[in-house]
């Protein structure tokens, strides 16, 4: 790998996957809103404002700190040809794609996922009322008849 900006090639192809898990989660909640379900919609897109500056601030701020501890340990280091040059303290600035991507693939997640344990009585397409067996039952016997 040579060139520079090769740390941040690498982010690309994770970027690019949590922008797509995005779009999808707002297409799946815009049907949501049009099918009847304003409810879900609403509460999808309150959900996913919280939840997304809750985990941008505290991704962004861990990084941060522990991306300057690590690299002032030595622990991690990164060669000065292959970073773009813009630095947060003493790591990269491509660093932070990484927390990016998981601050959008977090709250779309939970978009897409939303419903799926929910109970389904509640649900309209649901049967109603217990399920049955289709075998017949024993009558129980008293505990004098049990052998």
């Amino acid at each position: 790998m040579t060139g520079s900006g090769t740390y941040a090639l690498l982010a690309v192809p994770f970027l690019g996957v949590a922008v797509l898990v995005a779009v999808l989660a707002g297409i799946v909640s815009a049907r949501r809103r049009r099918a009847g379900r304003p409810e879900a919609a609403a509460r999808g897109r309150r959900t996913t404002v919280l939840t997304g500056v809750v985990a941008g601030v505290a991704l962004l701020v861990m990084t941060c700190v522990f991306n300057n501890v690590i690299v002032g340990l030595g622990i991690v280091a990164y060669d000065p040809a292959l970073v773009l040059g813009a630095r947060i303290g003493l790591f990269p600035v491509e660093d932070l794609a990484y927390s990016i991507g998981a601050v959008l693939l977090l709250p779309s997640s939970w978009v897409l996922l939303d419903g799926l344990g929910t109970d389904r009585s509640r649900r309209p397409d649901a049967v109603s009322g217990p399920v049955r067996s289709e075998r017949p039952t024993q009558p129980s016997r008293a505990a004098e008849e049990t052998p």
